[in-house]
């Protein structure tokens, strides 16, 4: 990598951003360390772009069929995207860098950034050098003119050229006191030549070669002096059009200007209503069209060859201000950015038509504040954000990512020009799903702020399920709170703030039951709370996963247990504190309930008591999650730390603290990935499970020791360096683990650990084999042409050395064949060298690792009368250990079946081994009929006693 700060070079390289590590601790988003915890960052989803305009780049291939190839390139604050415009698949993510990325822009194959005071060139998302200003203030503004690189300074005052091959800093020219400078063009066939924007509201020509300014165009002949009769306009956008000489200017007032450079005369006025001119862009397929785009989302069409007239206007085109506007060359389609995390493109049927979208990739652009995971693969997540949408956010690929429709809101909102964010739902407050019916009808269900129904979704369709749940009792004015959606899809419960709790059919709509909430408790009513049913608000439903019991709690701290099918109320649990939201483990039946006084108090809802505590927050808990196996519980709170408790000890296992607060958490369902979404971000983050990885010792965590952590980024890696972002999930500086020895108590019996399906096997290998015998025998393969000598197999392989294995077949040795014949088998060998009074470790580790077939046919080859004796002994010896118990008694079953005919003709000695065995045999499983005869003694009295 290539590093320049200035035309001075700085002693060190301290002052300048090294390139950042993918895996080390440079790694993290925001400087804080990424210490060795239960969770390590891993990536981030759902970003798009930001308010940094896009940049188009068309490449056009020899030979190439299918057209020009077009690339836009997005920042995503301290990181940037290239995507394929074609299918808007991503291609590269860069590497995170210190500060945010304030401009773009591309040369060829390589990608320019500015960030702070620096630029750093990437090639295929990889940094190969970086520049500085020596100056020391942050750039603003990226242009590449020819071979070079131009940059404005933030502040306006600066304009530095670079060389992008030699990485020189060429010149630097300073603006007048008066001119403070926005923006940079660069006109075509104008040699050397920039047009410079000021906020001042007038341009400048500049010759960069002799570093002069060539020509001042004033505001008063670019801009109507009517709309800002005491101060001029700032220039907030410069484009060149396809005639030469003329360029668009863009004002903040919403004014623009067609203007001839050459002859500084204004061609063209028009005035877009809206606020600023955010960006310009003139058609190139000879139409005479200009695009414009104001500061609240809207983009105009104009008619240049009739005055400028109005031809169309997408109101709302994006839900915040629109940051570029820019049409393919020689393409009727037009790529538009905003504010809102999107990139669209709009197709222009025909010159006169309205333009349709065409293709886009959007995200979230207000942060989501609740997120769940969807289904049981753990590739999806469902994100509801106070825009007002509802997501399905995918894991496994950007590209199918998807908002969930809500039926023709562009349509209804153009007829009615209004934006279609007026006419979207409430944001969600709350969620529930199943996915066992997910095929047949809708499978999630929602809560909407201030409103008394609840809504069906169907992720299958993308879309707005058919039916409302609500209700038309008559009272004070309520609205939903909580809602739930029983493990087998076939019902959705909703729970309002009045104390009503209803139950619908998600296939066909209709009400099906109630719940009756009872009065409050005199303990409850003692806590300031209401006396009536009314007052008592619904803050979370759940059902458990037999459909059994129906769990409400109300927002006074009651838990209230209704029987699922007949709705009878059966138990109700006072907790200590009101209650503010609850999660259940249907795997479980573990309930968690978040309380007012900073305690997570986890529940059995078969024994309806509380069974455990978690306590030490210093925040109000925002959001829970369980893990998968129900041993974790995972909490956020307003102190910005993410806290993991053991279910079991109730101990604190694991803490850290993240730059901003967590508002919603959920983990994955195949225990790999926790999911966060946060207060100051739109997109969401992953963090890995490092015990999906490796081994992780658990100890109890003081509140005191509590890492920073920075956040995932959002890293393009290829899948030649995949297994490289497992690099940071080794723990490093781990304690020693505790390692459990291979037998606890020399007492006790220990078994081999090995599947059952082994013993099995080589006790009834005669019968598989038999079994597995074929019907007919094997066909020979094709043979190939005389002249072409094969190899024998399955596959037709040519045997190019037939002369050479002739020749060493010629002279093979029948010495060396009848010495082979007679060689003892690594099997063998470990029985005779092991020691007749040890407990043969050796020998039964090597023989655990053969095949069932192997082991027969060593068995098999024991011939003489001493390898058989000592056969014997090593059987006798094991049994002595306590070790591989049930390995033994399959060994000794198949090695009488096969040598039991020769161990009855044997002599004296053959059997007092035979008698020994017997005795050691008869013992050991005496033993093991007592234990196991006791503990299923003491198990039934548990059981009837209980």
């Amino acid at each position: 990598m290539v590093t320049i700060n200035s035309a001075t070079q700085k002693p060190d390289d301290s002052s300048r951003p090294r390139k950042r590590a993918k895996h080390n601790e440079d790694a993290s988003t925001t400087a804080p360390s990424n210490s060795a915890g239960l969770f390590a960052p891993f990536r981030a989803l759902g970003f798009v772009t930001n308010h940094v305009p896009f940049v188009l780049q068309v490449r056009s291939h020899k030979g190439a069929s299918q057209g020009p190839r077009v690339h836009i390139l997005t920042c995503l604050g301290r990181a940037w995207a290239l995507w394929e415009g074609g299918k808007m698949t991503l291609l590269f993510v860069g590497p995170d860098v210190e500060e945010g990325i304030s401009s773009l822009t591309m040369e060829g194959d390589a990608v320019w950034a500015a960030h702070g005071p620096y630029a750093s060139k990437y090639i295929r998302g990889k940094e190969v050098a970086v520049v500085s200003n020596p100056l020391g203030t942050s750039l603003s503004s990226l242009v590449i003119f020819g071979s070079q690189l131009l940059a404005l300074t933030e502040d306006g005052r600066h304009l530095l050229i670079w060389n992008t091959q030699s990485y020189e800093l060429l010149s630097t020219i300073g603006f007048d006191p008066d001119f403070t400078a926005t923006c940079v063009l660069h006109p075509a066939t104008y040699l050397n030549k920039i047009l410079v924007g000021s906020s001042e509201g007038s341009l400048q020509l500049w010759n960069i070669r002799t570093q002069s300014c060539i020509h001042r165009f004033s505001s008063s002949t670019l801009q109507s002096t009517s709309l800002s009769p005491t101060s001029p306009s700032p220039v907030t956008a410069l484009i060149q059009s396809p005639a030469i000489d003329v360029v668009g200017v863009g004002f903040a007032s919403g004014e623009i200007a067609i203007h001839d450079i050459r002859a500084d005369e204004r061609l063209l006025r028009i005035f877009m209503d809206g606020g600023a001119i955010r960006s310009l862009g003139f058609r190139s397929d000879n139409q005479a069209v200009l695009a414009s785009a104001s500061s609240t989302g809207h983009v105009a069409l104009w008619d240049l060859n009739h005055q400028g007239r109005l031809l169309h206007i997408i109101r709302g085109a994006h839900d915040s201000a629109v940051t570029a506007l820019e049409w393919i060359p020689g393409q009727a389609v037009l790529v538009s950015s905003g504010d809102d995390n999107s990139v669209k493109q709009w197709l222009f049927d025909s010159p006169t038509a309205p333009p349709r979208l065409l293709k886009f990739r959007s995200g979230h652009h207000a942060p989501p504040h609740l997120i769940r995971y969807y289904g049981e693969d753990g590739k999806q997540i469902l994100t509801a954000s106070r825009d007002r949408s509802l997501r399905c956010t995918s894991v496994v690929r950007d590209s199918r990512t998807f908002e969930l429709s809500q039926g023709a809101l562009t349509k209804k909102a153009t007829s009615l020009s209004i934006p279609v964010m007026n006419l979207k739902f409430p944001a969600v407050t709350s969620l529930a799903f199943s996915s066992a019916r997910s095929k047949d009808w809708e499978d999630v269900l929602t809560a909407h702020v201030d409103e008394s129904i609840a809504r069906t979704w169907s992720v299958l369709n993308k879309k707005v399920g058919r039916w409302t749940f609500g209700t038309a009792d008559k009272g004070p004015p309520w609205s939903v709170k909580a809602v739930c959606v029983s493990a087998c899809g076939n019902f959705g419960i909703a729970g309002s703030s009045t104390g009503m709790i209803h139950m619908w059919n998600m296939q066909s709509g209709i009400r099906r039951k109630s719940f009756n909430i009872p009065p409050p408790p005199p303990e409850v009513v003692s806590r300031g709370f209401g006396t009536k049913r009314k007052d008592r608000s619904i803050i979370g439903i759940a059902s458990d996963v037999l459909d059994r019991v129906v769990v409400a709690c109300t927002l006074d701290g009651t838990l209230n247990f209704f029987r699922f099918h007949d709705t009878m109320l059966e138990y109700v649990l006072i907790l200590p504190s009101s209650a503010v939201k609850i999660l259940l483990q249907r795997d479980s039946n573990l309930l968690a309930v978040v309380c007012d006084d900073l305690v997570v108090r986890v529940v059995d809802i078969e024994t309806r008591r509380i069974v455990r505590e978690m306590s030490g927050f210093r925040g109000r808990i925002l959001d829970l999650a369980f893990s998968p196996d129900s041993r974790w519980l995972i909490a956020a709170s307003l102190d910005s730390c993410i806290r993991t408790f053991d279910v079991p000890t109730g101990r604190l296992i694991d803490i850290f603290r993240t730059v901003s607060v967590a508002t919603s958490i959920t983990f994955s369902p195949t225990g790999d990935f926790l999911a966060t979404s946060h207060v100051d971000s739109v997109g969401v983050y992953l963090w890995a499970n490092r015990a999906q990885y490796g081994e992780v010792s658990f100890r109890i965590i003081p509140d005191d020791e509590t890492a920073e952590i920075g956040l995932p980024s959002m890293q393009g890696l290829a899948e030649d360096e995949a297994l490289e972002g497992l690099a940071p999930l080794t723990l490093q500086n781990e304690p020693d683990l505790f390692v459990t020895p291979d037998q606890l108590d020399g007492e006790l019996v220990t078994l081999t650990l090995l599947p059952r399906s082994r013993w099995q096997t080589l006790l009834n290998l005669d019968t598989i084999q038999q079994r597995n015998k074929p019907k007919e025998p094997p066909k020979p393969p094709a043979q190939a042409p005389f002249f072409l000598p094969t190899l024998p197999g399955v596959e037709h392989r040519f045997d190019v050395h037939t002369s050479d294995n002739k020749t060493a077949s010629a002279k093979k040795s029948r010495r060396l064949d009848a010495m082979a014949a007679g060689s003892d088998s690594e099997f063998q060998k470990k029985l005779v060298s092991a020691q007749p009074d040890g407990d043969y470790e050796e020998f039964f580790t090597y023989v655990k690792k053969l095949s069932p077939a192997a082991i027969d046919l060593e068995l098999r080859s024991l011939a003489s009368l001493n390898s058989l004796q000592l056969f014997l002994g090593a059987l006798k010896q094991r049994l002595r250990s306590h070790r591989d118990f049930e390995a033994v008694q399959t060994f000794m079953n198949v090695f009488l079946r096969i040598h039991g005919d020769v161990l009855v003709e044997s002599d004296t000695e053959l059997r007092d081994s035979l008698r020994g065995l017997l005795e050691v045999q008869k013992a050991q499983s005496e033993r093991m009929v007592d234990h196991i005869s006791a503990a299923l003694g003491t198990l039934g009295f548990v059981r009837d006693a209980a």
